[in-house]
């Protein structure tokens, strides 16, 4: 047999044929190349089936938080274009009434005439009249307390002294330093009582000055002040209802600062669970390149990324309306399903290796 020269077989000896060795070869190879598909399918599905498990029970994880902050910081934002509205309204009607308040009583004035600036110092002289006696009544009740806190601080002497009598063989520290305090507090609240008592005499005699003053004027303009009655009746209505009006725009005003502050405060608390969220996969980043030095198997392509949930994404989530938390636009793939075609393209590239 010549060198390089394939040995025929002859019929009947029982070993396979050429041909038929090579059919046999091409079907080993073709099962051996599947079954190197399948395992590498096999691993890239567990891969993809871990990842996505662990990636799912650390949303479950967030998603209270993330949940209750929205809709704290929803509740927030529909109650400050609430309260706003009010407010507009509220600073409408006060400019209403204001402008057909100075209408009314401009046109009051010109049928009364002359009368009206004549009894003006009049109805100003009890205007000061009130107001003094306001402060008054406070100066009264500034006095009074101070008179009970010297009073207090009286009897706190008292007990204390009792204290260091009762054992005059020794001297106890605790009732010597509650005698010490006691007096102090003696001496604060007899200053106070001195100072309020000076203050209620000063304020109460200025009250009585503007009642004088206003007893004269009225028997000295009785006549214009009869006359120019309906004008400042009139303007005195106005000025109750403004002064109404008043205090509902700046309760309103200080209500709508509050819900701001609540807004800003959950605007806050997202933006700290954003930052847990990043440290948190930073983490498990540097875990996995760790992995990886050791010798661990890589991450699939895309996986770093997977989960990452960012500030701007949470703040759009909750414009959206409550239409899902990680939801970009209306019509769009949620994070969910954008990871889902990242998993699929990663698959793909398994098989076409």
């Amino acid at each position: 047999m010549e060198p390089g020269r394939q040995r025929e077989n002859p019929p009947g000896s029982g070993e396979p044929e050429s041909g038929e060795w090579r059919e046999e070869s091409a079907a080993v190879e073709t099962g051996a190349r599947d079954d190197t598909l399948k395992n590498r399918s096999g691993d890239g599905g567990n891969e993809e089936t871990t990842s996505k498990t662990e990636n799912t029970q650390y949303e479950e994880e967030l998603d209270p938080r993330i949940q209750e902050e929205l809709e704290h910081l929803n509740q927030a934002s529909d109650e400050i274009n609430r309260v706003e509205l009010q407010l507009d309204e509220a600073r409408s009607s006060y400019r209403r009434i204001l402008t057909d308040s100075a209408r009314k009583l401009n046109a009051q004035g010109s049928q009364l005439g002359a009368c009206i600036e004549k009894a003006r110092p009049y109805y100003e002289a009890r205007r000061l009249a009130k107001e003094a006696q306001q402060e008054t009544q406070k100066a009264a009740l500034r006095y009074e307390r101070a008179v009970s806190m010297h009073t207090a601080a009286r009897e706190m002497v008292y007990v204390a002294e009792q204290g260091l009598l009762a054992d005059r063989n020794t001297l106890d520290p605790t009732w010597q330093e509650m005698l010490n305090h006691a007096t102090a507090k003696v001496n604060e609240a007899e200053e106070e009582r001195l100072r309020s008592e000076r203050e209620h005499q000063r304020v109460t005699q200025l009250c009585q000055e503007a009642e004088a003053r206003v007893q004269t004027l009225q028997k000295a303009l009785k006549r214009v002040i009869i006359k120019s009655k309906p004008y400042f009746e009139l303007k005195a209505q106005f000025n109750h209802i403004l002064e109404e009006h008043k205090s509902k725009v700046v309760q309103l005003e200080e209500r709508v600062a509050k819900v701001k502050t609540r807004y800003s405060v959950a605007l806050r608390n997202l933006e700290q669970i954003s930052e847990h969220i990043h440290a948190q996969r930073g983490r498990i980043r540097a875990a996995k390149e760790r992995n990886r030095a050791r010798g661990g198997r890589s991450s699939p392509v895309g996986a770093e990324s997977e989960g990452d949930i960012t500030f701007d994404m949470v703040l759009f989530a909750g414009e959206r309306g409550r239409r899902g938390a990680f939801e970009e636009r209306e019509g769009a793939p949620t994070c969910h399903s954008a990871l889902s075609g990242s998993r699929s393209a990663c698959a793909d590239f398994a098989e076409g290796s």
